[in-house]
């Protein structure tokens, strides 16, 4: 991947050492108090130093975000599920006692606490969707996965496959001649789930099944805007050739679902010192889906930057910190866009960067970066201006770990979505969900080719177990890093805004130089 590093002055400048521990020593740069040299002298600290020093370098800092740490905050979640019919789905129970908990956490750590209502469309699945193949002989239950936001049905009837096309099922043409009453049988690609569904609705189809394109369980969603009454499920890709392949297919489809406006909330917390017109926010989504207690999707993020933030509590940073964990961001990215949308202009300007730490402990994992400045070449183009130097941050850190790395495309998928779209720089990290793991990939980091980053994602078994522990606990103090890093180091950033670019050194060749 490309690497690109910049220099820039400031008026208050330090001198960096070569040594990571020297880089990061940003007390010394200004921000914060110092515990003086009697603490730092001793090194590793108990559970009771952590509690009282303060944490404003990296080796402080990560010794005390420690995976015990955020495995505690993760089973605190898996708890709340567990007394909530297992699932903490934004609507539910559940969610709202995950807020109340985040929420607690934070304002014990000393921080300004918003909890920011807004309303959505929900989905709940009120009875597992079932597949039967009925005709011709042997009959039986087929595997599946409802998409979200599908409506209810129950329907016995034959099967249309879609013929093979680049775009299969994107336009209404696509569907000429269909017979109505039908269920249709459409390969994914090319389009949303939900144009899919919308064409093969409007062709007369009584149901819809979307089978993958590629190996894997497909877990989609429909968006909350989707609001037909027909009953649209998925099929492995393996399972779709089987189906298609299937002279006279007759089957049962049947699903049972609910979708209403529900209230969920965003929970913010703002550090109490720091530049407010230069505003770091690190955030991820709180939320499970309706399958299961969402412990790595994305109890992961949310578990890490509670931690980080209880560890912080003592650092007074140069810049604003604005922890954020989002609601509904299985909906669709409601509750960040809802944030996003509802800033001023002004106070949107003073957002210096956004950091987003969704699945961060995936079982079969792979260290992935948002690449945000496209140098992959893959997928979405890079980021907004300033996204670049973030990516280059952890590559950083990643580096001087020797942790080997990867791009992923900076598609929007998660909740940068809504900052990027509005020009504010932003990154994070990402260990794997529905994708299949490579040959290569795994001679890199171990784990097993050919099977998904996370066999769990979106099921129920999406639980305390279900994390890889190493990548969790390695990606906690990359998330810790670059948390601090930004609180202390980061000037305005979005020349569109007229601001200038970020100012400070990467790799060891540049830590002889000046930073903030």
């Amino acid at each position: 991947m490309k690497t690109t590093y910049r220099r820039g002055a400031h008026a208050a400048r330090c001198r960096l050492g070569t040594s990571l521990a020297a880089a990061l020593l940003v007390a010394a740069c200004g921000g914060g108090e110092d515990s003086g040299p009697t603490e730092q002298a001793a090194g590793v600290g108990s559970s009771n130093s952590c509690a009282t020093r303060v944490n404003n370098n990296v080796d402080k800092l990560t010794e005390c975000v420690t995976l015990d740490g955020v495995r505690k905050h993760q089973a605190a979640l898996q708890e709340i599920a567990d007394a909530n019919n297992g699932i903490r789905t934004s609507g539910t129970p559940g969610y709202d006692k995950s807020v109340d908990y985040a929420a607690d956490v934070f304002r014990s750590a000393g921080y300004i606490v918003t909890v920011q209502p807004f309303q959505f469309q929900t989905f709940i699945v009120l009875s597992p969707a079932v597949l039967e193949q009925v005709a011709p002989p042997p009959a039986g239950p087929v595997a599946n996965s409802i998409l979200s936001y599908s409506g209810s049905g129950d329907v016995t009837a034959p099967v249309t496959a879609l013929a093979a096309d680049p775009t299969p099922g994107c336009e209404a043409a696509d569907f000429a001649g269909f017979p109505a009453g039908h269920i249709a049988l459409i390969s994914r690609g090319a389009c949303s789930f939900a144009i899919k569904a919308t064409n093969a609705y409007d062709a007369g189809a009584s149901g819809v099944i979307i089978s993958n394109n590629i190996p894997g369980t497909l877990n989609g969603t429909l968006g909350n805007g989707f609001t037909l009454d027909i009953g649209v499920t998925s099929v492995t890709q393996d399972v779709g050739q089987q189906l298609a392949a299937t002279a006279g297919l007759v089957m049962r489809l049947k699903t049972d679902t609910f979708r209403g406006l529900a209230t969920s909330y965003n929970v913010l917390a703002e550090s109490r010192d720091g530049d407010p017109s230069n505003v770091v926010m690190v955030g991820a989504h709180l939320d499970s889906v309706n399958a299961g207690p969402g412990i790595n999707d994305n109890g992961s993020g949310s578990a890490a930057i509670l931690e980080i933030a209880v560890q912080m509590h003592k650092v007074k940073p140069r810049n604003k910190v604005r922890f954020a964990l989002w609601g509904a961001e299985e909906s669709g990215l409601v509750g960040s866009t809802y944030y996003v949308n509802n800033l001023s202009l002004p106070d949107r300007e003073k957002i210096a960067l956004y950091l987003n730490f969704d699945m961060i402990g995936s079982p079969n994992h792979v260290f992935f970066i948002y690449d945000g400045d496209d140098s992959d070449g893959v997928g979405a183009g890079p980021g907004p201006k300033g996204s670049a130097a973030i990516e280059q941050l952890f590559e950083s850190y990643y580096s001087k770990v020797g942790l080997p790395f990867k791009g992923t495309d900076f598609s929007g998928r998660s909740d940068y979505g809504p900052f990027i779209a509005v020009g504010i720089p932003s990154g994070g990290l990402f260990t794997g969900a529905e994708g299949i793991k490579t040959a290569d990939e795994a001679a890199l980091w171990g784990g097993t080719a050919g099977q998904p980053y996370d066999p769990c994602y979106h099921l129920a078994c999406d639980t305390f177990a279900n994390v890889n522990l190493q990548a969790l606990d390695a990606n906690a103090d990359a998330v810790a890093y670059a948390t601090l890093w930004f609180s202390m180091n980061t000037a305005p950033v979005n020349d569109q805004r007229g601001k200038g670019n970020f100012k400070y050194p990467f790799d060891e060749t540049h830590f002889k130089g000046e930073a903030h």
